[in-house]
């Protein structure tokens, strides 16, 4: 963020008291202050300070602290006051609430994550998607993976701070809350990343989230998006694997569309009647859903195949993951 958007809230607060006030970022930086020669001062020494105060008021040597909102357990601004008496906390409180409603508007307006957002949920036009990627300088035409993570019991949210703690690069993955509960993880991938690098992020997600042993998520995942526009797209695959995985699997929890096969093409169907298809289609049948434990590849026919054709493993490492649906 800007650090002049947080210079221009500080000198309009500078009419109003005599304290030296102002703003320090994550690494310590003065970014923003009512005396002006304190710009660009670094204050390492405080950063501790403020992270363990978990966002309440604090004060050490001469100073009073309030770390701005944020993600995670690591504070990106905090606004400062000097002095440790009740004036100082009182001015440093004030000062912050201005700073969030500066913040929560600069966000609003020229954010990254609601740029991002905007996209995968169909906001905004595909002309616009350009000229607002050079405004923010997003780069436009890199791979990306798309992930939404769905609790398993409804009503119940996912913990976003712990997804953000994961992948804590602002610049380059965007954690967002979308709909009711989801979170989605829009994350840049290495070049040459595929279906292996996609499944093996799902998984870490889904077992940091995991109380004790139990899994709590879903998680399911998009192709990926080699540009921006390709997001919206994505994103719909990963809801759609979620949706499709309730009807093939319930017991899986990492559900990535390229595996989807058969339940593509009868996605668009109720639910029941996707049931009542499979029921009738594989009744009786010898066919069977065989999955290979190395890279998670699946397979419907009656027998395994003698080498998987993603990962070229034997075919050992299959094993059934559904018989006679």
């Amino acid at each position: 963020m800007s650090g002049r958007i947080y210079q221009n809230v500080v000198l309009q607060l500078k009419e109003n008291t005599d304290r030296t006030i102002g703003v320090m970022d994550g690494e310590g930086v003065v970014i923003a202050c009512s005396e002006l020669s304190l710009i660009g001062q670094r204050w390492t020494e405080y950063v501790p300070v403020v992270n363990n105060a978990s966002g309440a008021l604090v004060s050490s040597e001469g100073k009073t602290f309030k770390a701005l909102n944020g993600w995670g357990n690591q504070f990106d601004y905090a606004a400062f006051a000097f002095g440790e008496n009740d004036i100082s906390k009182a001015v440093c409180s004030v000062a912050t609430v201005a700073l969030n409603a500066a913040k929560a508007y600069y966000e609003e307006k020229h954010d990254r994550g609601s740029f991002i957002k905007d996209i995968i949920s169909d906001n905004i036009m595909l002309g616009d998607i350009y000229m607002r990627a050079k405004e923010l300088r997003v780069t436009a035409d890199v791979a990306r993976g798309v992930f939404v993570v769905r609790a398993l019991k409804k009503g119940e949210s996912v913990p976003t701070d712990v997804v953000q703690t994961m992948f804590p690069d602002r610049q380059n993955d965007f954690v967002l809350n979308i709909g009711d509960g989801d979170v989605v993880l829009v994350r840049q991938m290495p070049e040459g990343a595929g279906f292996r690098e996609l499944n093996k992020i799902a998984s870490s997600i889904e077992e940091s989230l995991r109380s004790g042993t139990e899994s709590t998520v879903v998680v399911g995942i998009g192709t990926i998006a080699t540009h921006l526009r390709d997001l919206a797209k994505s994103y719909k695959e990963a809801q759609i694997s979620i949706d499709v995985g309730k009807v093939f699997d319930t017991e899986k929890y990492v559900i990535n569309y390229e595996n989807l096969g058969i339940g593509r093409l009868i996605y668009q169907l109720p639910t029941t009647l996707c049931e009542m298809f499979l029921q009738e289609v594989f009744k009786k049948s010898e066919v069977k859903v065989w999955e290979c434990r190395n890279c998670g590849h699946i397979l419907v026919g009656t027998d395994a195949p003698e080498v998987c054709p993603v990962c070229a493993h034997p075919q050992a490492y299959f094993e059934v993951n559904a018989a006679n649906y």
